[in-house]
């Protein structure tokens, strides 16, 4: 590690909870974003790649390297979900066009050299499909020896899918490239498993427009910011605070979506919950289980499927959350990016 800081490299498929999971690691003193790598999921990587340079630019951030990866899963045909996360993945919001380029290198050839750079110290952290994981794999399989650890967004356990009904977003894009991970990940001790945020836990993670308020109101930010569920569809912030307007329109969008899904005026913060525990894996409670991959169901391709009891026979793969407070969680979003958005404008 680099003094206090630890070391991630970031993939995303960017996103309205994607985009907060970055706010809120540029916002964390421990974190040292080494690289953001782009794959299609919420919309097509190339967009994902935009977002995320967008963002860094209106933060002011520079130096960091967005590379595109994997525009297609590893076989299935895409599927992206604008109606979930808007036309370009950040809801109402429309960030100014980025300056700064997507780099020149593939997203796998980033993680690889990234990894080998640093062994034993970088956390990866995968907040969409794994696909570009799973290809970086196939090119240098002693790739999990090399990370400190892995995070992963993805998969429902005991829990119903949000992309069918037994299926997970990230997982059911590319059910191909997430057993290939699980599966490469199961040769690790106990104590560096990959730790896998399912639905069973992040849709517990509700965000309300409470919290945009309160950390709206820890950046400074005015007049007050309100999001109200009987404003007309669409609604602008009019925020003085430039990331507080900009995540406030995204996030409005999220939560309208979430109430035509009759799940309430909330946004579940998936990715911003997977972002906290890399940082600080103490926030949750785990338990260690056999991850396996559904390829062939013709009801059930992508879903996660977990041996708690040892009924395969096969070692654990994974540390799976199982508990958190996100109360906690909420208080050091709003501290962190309130602040943050403070010092940046």
């Amino acid at each position: 590690m680099t003094g206090t800081q630890i070391p991630l490299i970031l993939d995303v498929d960017t996103g309205i909870d994607d985009s907060l999971a970055l706010l809120y690691l540029l916002a964390s003193p421990e974190a040292e974003i080494t690289a953001i790598t782009c794959t299609a999921g919420n919309v097509p990587a190339r967009q994902v790649a935009l977002n995320n340079l967008a963002w860094l630019e209106l933060c002011g951030v520079n130096g960091i390297e967005v590379a595109l990866g994997a525009e297609v899963p590893v076989i299935q045909p895409l599927m992206t979900t604008e109606e979930t996360h808007g036309p370009q993945g950040i809801g109402h919001a429309v960030l100014p066009t980025p300056n700064q380029q997507i780099s020149e290198r593939h997203a796998t050839e980033v993680w690889i050299d990234v990894v080998r750079s640093r062994p034993g110290e970088v956390m990866g952290l995968v907040t969409g499909p794994l696909t570009n994981l799973a290809l970086a794999l196939k090119i240098c399989p002693e790739l999990p020896h090399l990370l400190n650890r892995l995070v992963i967004m993805g998969g429902a356990v005991n829990y119903p899918g949000n992309t069918t009904p037994t299926t997970e977003w990230n997982i059911a894009v590319d059910p191909d490239a997430a057993k290939i991970v699980f599966d490469a990940f199961s040769v690790l001790p106990a104590d560096r498993l990959p730790i896998v945020c399912a639905l069973d836990v992040t849709e517990r993670i509700e965000m309300r427009p409470e919290h945009i308020a309160a950390l709206a109101d820890v950046a400074g930010s005015s007049p007050a910011e309100r999001i109200d569920p009987t404003d007309a569809l669409g609604t602008r912030s009019q925020a003085s605070n430039a990331v507080v307007r900009h995540l406030s329109d995204a996030v409005r969008f999220y939560m309208e979506f979430h109430r035509e899904q009759d799940q309430g005026f909330l946004a579940h913060m998936h990715d911003p919950f997977a972002a906290a525990i890399a940082l600080d894996p103490e926030l949750a409670t785990m338990r260690l289980a056999t991850v396996d991959v559904e390829l062939a169901g013709t009801l059930t391709r992508g879903q996660t499927v977990a041996d708690w009891r040892g009924m395969w026979g096969r070692d654990s793969n994974a540390a799976i959350v199982v508990d958190t407070d996100p109360a906690e969680f909420f208080r050091r979003v709003i501290d962190r990016v309130g602040r943050f958005a403070r010092e940046v404008g």
